[in-house]
């Protein structure tokens, strides 16, 4: 999607995603090596009852996703940050996994960047929530307006 498609309240929606069992392992072994991420026999013994997926693969997937939904082909370079990030409940072996995407807010910043501030959620098969965040995206835009006596709005 071009900046210019997005608008307040707008929901994007993407997936579902297939996680397996070997991509939690091996995600977990790089990234996150915790016992209840990477030891199925352990985690089966743990508080949950089975392995789960690291909260940050879980961000990866969203973020795959936000791609595929929104941002391939887009203007969009860079993010300054999320905030509020939750992990409700955990991702296991094969969850199908879905993202709700909210636009939260549209701008053109005064230094003519566009700003997206939006709101990830993804849902497994049983349309449990197992991720909850805000992130802000830039996009790179053509210059608006060539009158150096005006400013572009924040």
């Amino acid at each position: 999607m071009r900046f210019a498609n997005f608008r307040a309240g707008q929901q994007i929606t993407a997936g579902p995603y297939l996680v397996g069992e070997e991509e939690i392992l091996a995600f977990a072994r790089q990234y996150d090596p915790q016992w209840f991420h990477t030891d199925a026999a352990a985690a089966a013994q743990g508080p949950f009852e089975g392995l789960i997926a690291s909260g940050w693969h879980t961000c990866a997937i969203a973020m795959r996703l936000a791609v595929e939904g929104a941002l391939r082909g887009s203007e969009s370079y860079a993010s300054p940050g999320i905030s509020g990030i939750r992990w409700p409940h955990p991702v296991r072996p094969g969850d199908a996994l879905s993202l709700v995407a909210t636009v939260l807010e549209v701008r053109r910043s005064r230094s003519g960047l566009g700003v997206l501030r939006w709101q990830w959620q993804l849902f497994n098969q049983r349309g449990t929530e197992v991720l909850d965040l805000e992130s802000t995206s830039l996009f790179r835009l053509p210059v608006q307006d060539a009158n150096p006596g005006r400013c572009a709005s924040s």
